[in-house]
């Protein structure tokens, strides 16, 4: 297993876990699971947030397109078999 920490403009931390059969993306939003939306299109994640202060929109590029999508406790994972 190899591990990438990445931060974006806002500090947001994004960590990207590589295993054997698939890679794991984990961010940690701070925003309740209702909250949060994510569409995957192509090897693309568009991830929205209905924040207190309006909606917030992020994408995420994919290192293929055969990915799962899970939100739990604010956080995001997402699953991309390889």
């Amino acid at each position: 297993m190899s591990t990438k920490q990445l931060a974006g403009e806002d500090e947001q931390i994004v960590r990207r876990y590589e295993y054997e059969d698939s890679w794991v993306l984990a961010a940690e939003l701070g925003f309740a699971d209702e909250d949060i939306d994510v569409d995957v299109v192509g090897e693309t994640a568009i991830v929205v947030a209905d924040t207190p202060e309006g909606v917030s929109e992020a994408e995420f590029e994919l290192p293929g397109s055969d990915a799962s999508v899970e939100t739990k406790n604010g956080v995001l994972t997402i699953t991309v078999e390889k």
